[in-house]
């Protein structure tokens, strides 16, 4: 039997994980941050690793905190700050603080802090000047009063909040009282707020420092009618706080904003507001400063920019986009050519441009999962030794089907090591606006195979990376196209003979687990279905989402009514396992509570009249959207594989003990 850490969940579990990357301004350092378990087993934490730029060395491991370390940046200066929370004799709870480790070595060395912590770190590339975004409580005018409320809410217990606007939630967080403020970063560590009385405007602290040190360009949130919000770009003076919109489109959102290195045009992206007929489209824009004036660039350009920056000598811009299941980098002329820099079958992200025209980046695929690369002026990647490389249990390739109206469905497809023909589990992405084009720890399609299944990941209608029409072909039809490019893509995937036909699943998550819900309504041909994070009453979840005035420009009452997946649930004869987390804000746990009632009372595979039935519900009162702590990751993990050997291969569930 092969062994490996796939076929060990707490081998598995215990990998260590790259993510972030960080360059020095004259490129002669590289730093990342690894993530590795710790000896409870119940939470990651990350320390920073230095790596060698040449791709020689080993990495070289830099902090050793018991919290972790987070968020690094260089200064101008050479010294690196990063973001940590180091327990004292006094305080074994403090909030995450700014640290500084001197380039000429020595010790770290706290250089701010604030009451409720530090949640981003920017810094000036030619300049010895530091930003860093922190929330506040919006009555706090001193950090002393700032400490004085956290106390006194901390100390009678009170997590009250008092809303007057829209959104009250986002993702797994509640939002409110606290807002996030943006602080300049004096030598002596002390901290001036340059952005007084922001409200909910800054969000999650999008933002970049001039290269000067000057001004910093921030993604600033607006209301819109419907109680709806939408992004402008704010200019801040970063000494006397002053600022203004330089950008503004009331039909769209403006984000991730990058600024030029002579610090006189700023980069963007551009996504247009959707409408229940129009998709939306992200398009990458140029404003001049001096003249105030921005333009699309590269138009006609039939891909989604995901992320910007600038080349080190800004005459272009590079921006990854997803691609036919990759995502590449791309560089883009400020004449709007494009030319795609990697041409591997990888995904990057975290891309830094350094003085000599080299390229640092993350890269991943579901052969590897992220790891830092130089790439060379003249397109040569090198990887930088970090972690090794798990050995994969199987082989990966493509498949392409043909959708009922022609149209070509591409798929990633996972195929065990095994001489006899595999089991098949049907995977679908959530987003739905995305692709299966990069590493998940959390979905994970080599621990199955491990067990000896083939896992097909297909990129239907909605999909980014195929170009704005094949988006459109599903927008506000989710049941239509993504329904019949899923059921497409197994037809082929099924006359591999290295494929089972007879025995197959269903699996999916977010968006994913809406489309599980809807296969189950409309076919049989699957003997279990994994429904996570679910949408079941369209209904119902689009005033209850996080974010609901953008669910009310997607769909109208009717389309809601017209792709819910809940108007089917009598014809569900399929055993399902619902998973879902509490702390869900997204997909509100509503939607699992209301799906695990109506399956066991009004579905085609009811419950027995003793309580008994073949579904299952694994309900986690402590997660998110996502289950991220290990020790529920593993569980999320043994109760798939324990529900599908049950019903796709036949044997006895096996559940973990640990659910009592």
């Amino acid at each position: 039997m092969t062994s490996g850490p796939f076929h060990d969940l707490d081998d598995y579990i215990a990998l260590p994980r790259v993510s972030g990357l960080a360059v020095s301004a004259d490129g002669s350092r590289v730093v990342t941050t690894i993530a590795e378990l710790n000896a409870a087993k119940t939470e990651y934490v990350t320390a920073l690793w230095e790596l060698d730029p040449a791709g020689v060395a080993p990495a070289r491991r830099l902090t050793r905190g018991a919290k972790g370390e987070a968020a690094p940046a260089f200064t101008a200066d050479g010294d690196l700050l990063f973001t940590a929370v180091r327990p004292t004799e006094d305080d074994d709870k403090p909030p995450s603080a700014l640290w500084l480790l001197p380039a000429a070595g020595g010790e770290s060395v706290q250089l701010a802090e604030l009451p409720a912590g530090i949640t981003a770190v920017r810094t000036a590339r030619s300049a010895p000047a530091v930003v860093i975004g922190a929330p506040l409580l919006p009555s706090s005018d001193t950090v002393d009063e700032e400490r004085r409320l956290r106390k006194l809410r901390r100390d009678n217990k009170i997590s009250a909040i008092l809303h007057t606007g829209y959104p009250v939630r986002h993702w797994d967080k509640d939002l409110g009282p606290e807002q996030t403020h943006l602080f300049r970063v004096g030598a002596d560590g002390e901290l001036t707020d340059v952005t007084r009385n922001p409200g909910p405007a800054l969000g999650e602290a999008d933002f970049a420092v001039s290269p000067d040190g000057t001004f910093a360009v921030a993604t600033w949130r607006v209301p819109a009618p419907g109680v709806a919000l939408r992004s402008v770009l704010m200019r801040i003076d970063l000494q006397t706080g002053e600022r203004s919109v330089i950008a503004d489109d009331r039909f769209a959102d403006l984000e991730h904003p990058a600024i030029s290195p002579d610090g006189t045009q700023v980069a963007f992206t551009r996504e247009t507001a959707s409408t229940p007929e129009q998709a939306p489209r992200i398009t990458l824009c140029q404003l001049g400063l001096g003249s105030g004036r921005w333009l699309e660039l590269a138009a006609g350009w039939d891909r989604w920019p995901a992320s910007v920056t600038w080349a080190h000598d800004g005459a272009a811009i590079l921006v990854t986009a997803d691609d036919n299941g990759r995502c590449p980098v791309f560089a883009v002329s400020l004449d709007g050519d494009v030319r795609q820099a990697t041409a591997d079958d990888f995904s990057y992200s975290n891309v830094i441009a350094a003085p000599d025209g080299t390229i640092y980046a993350l890269r991943t695929s579901y052969a590897a999962p992220p790891h830092p690369v130089r790439i060379d002026p003249g397109g040569t990647i090198t990887e930088l030794p970090c972690v090794d490389t798990p050995e994969l249990p199987g082989d990966l390739t493509e498949l392409v089907a043909t959708a009922a109206d022609g149209t070509s469905v591409r798929s990633w497809l996972v195929l065990p090591s095994s001489q006899q023909p595999a089991p098949l589990l049907l995977w679908i992405h959530g987003g739905p606006l995305g692709s299966w084009n990069v590493w998940s720890w959390r979905w994970n399609p080599w621990l199955m195979a491990a067990r000896g299944y083939a896992v097909l990941l297909p990129d239907p209608a909605l999909s980014t990376g195929y170009g704005q029409d094949f988006i459109q072909r599903g927008w506000s039809a989710w049941g239509g196209p993504p329904y019949e490019d899923l059921m497409a893509a197994v037809d082929a995937a099924v006359a591999d003979p290295r494929i089972d036909e007879s025995r197959t699943a269903a699996m999916g998550g977010s968006f994913g687990g809406y489309m599980a819900n809807w296969v189950a309504g409309h076919t049989d041909r699957f003997a279990a279905i994994v429904t996570h994070a679910s949408l079941w009453a369209l209904d119902q979840f689009g005033p209850t989402t996080d974010g609901a005035y953008y669910w009310a420009r997607e769909m109208t009452p009717a389309m809601a009514q017209a792709n819910s997946p809940h108007r089917f649930v009598e014809q569900i004869t399929t055993p399902m396992l619902v998973i879902h987390g509490d702390k869900d804000y997204r997909v509100p746990i509503g939607e699992a509570l209301r799906l695990w009632y109506e399956l066991l009372t009004a579905s085609g595979l009811p419950a027995a009249d003793d309580g008994t039935s073949a579904h299952r519900f694994l309900y986690f009162p402590s997660e998110n959207h996502w289950v991220l702590s290990p020790q529920h990751a593993k569980i999320w993990y043994q109760v798939v594989t324990a529900f599908l050997a049950e019903h796709v291969l036949g044997e006895p569930a096996q559940f973990p003990e640990t659910l009592g």
